[in-house]
């Protein structure tokens, strides 16, 4: 399998069929890219482990900063139909990425990244790479190394970011476990929510929830928040916690 880089040359001249807002929406390479700074991301498919788990997540979480350091639009294209992408774009909750259906291969085969998939019935799809295009041509390129499998070592979003701007502030990785109906994290809630701090809630079921939060927290109430892995605790410390950065 041969893989093109193509730093330095225009992105492919095409036309795409998207699914935006339950209506077809034609674009094209002169649309999407003249006169912008674009990030742009390629993956083998919509509703795929890496890609829904890493992939598409990290760039639509770290959106802002790419935009403060000057990107326009960041996109995801893939070799799907524009109702696959536009139904994966739902699942995912996307409002910062622009999902792009590259349903005929058109623009991934000029990028020299049609590969075939099928011998695992996928046909031909995009081999996983990330690029910073400005005005429409190709200023750099992360592509994954050709090996075997799905690799997932270079076209992520902090690679990209790291390139574009090296000193950009990213957001704080913040988990909170909850219980249901709990209103000590009701409240908790309510006061990230109002400080717009963004985080990933985690209910935890009767089964589980004692052991699971006495092991990673050392307390086994509810709630308990982790801001980048460091354990912040429960609800008053939460609290605290908001008072501190504000």
């Amino acid at each position: 399998m041969t893989l093109a880089n193509h730093e330095t040359k225009a992105v492919p001249q095409v036309s795409f069929m998207l699914r935006e807002n339950n209506q077809w929406v034609k674009t094209n390479t002169d649309e999407l890219f003249k006169g912008k700074n674009v990030v742009v991301f390629s993956l083998p498919g919509a509703f795929t482990p890496t890609c829904s788990s890493t992939h598409l997540p990290r760039y639509e979480e770290l959106a802002p900063a790419f935009k403060a350091a000057g990107v326009d639009s960041i996109l995801c294209i893939s070799v799907n139909d524009g109702f696959v992408m536009e139904a994966w774009g739902a699942d995912q909750g996307v409002h910062n990425v622009r999902l792009i259906a590259d349903g005929n291969g058109e623009f991934t085969e000029g990028m020299g990244m049609l590969v075939g998939k099928e011998a695992i019935g996928f046909g031909k799809r995009s081999w996983r790479y990330s690029m910073y295009v400005k005005d429409g041509i190709v200023d750099k390129m992360f592509i994954e190394p050709d090996v075997e499998g799905d690799p997932f070592l270079v076209s992520d979003a902090d690679t990209m970011l790291n390139h574009i701007a090296p000193a950009a502030a990213k957001p704080e990785q913040v988990a909170l476990f909850t219980k249901p109906g709990c209103p000590f994290c009701t409240t908790a809630k309510e006061a990230l929510n109002a400080a717009n701090v963004s985080y990933f809630e985690m209910p935890l079921a009767d089964s589980v929830r004692q052991r699971l939060l006495s092991a990673v927290a050392g307390r086994a109430t509810s709630p308990q928040m982790f801001v980048d892995g460091a354990l912040v605790g429960g609800s008053d410390d939460i609290l605290s916690w908001i008072k501190a950065r504000a």
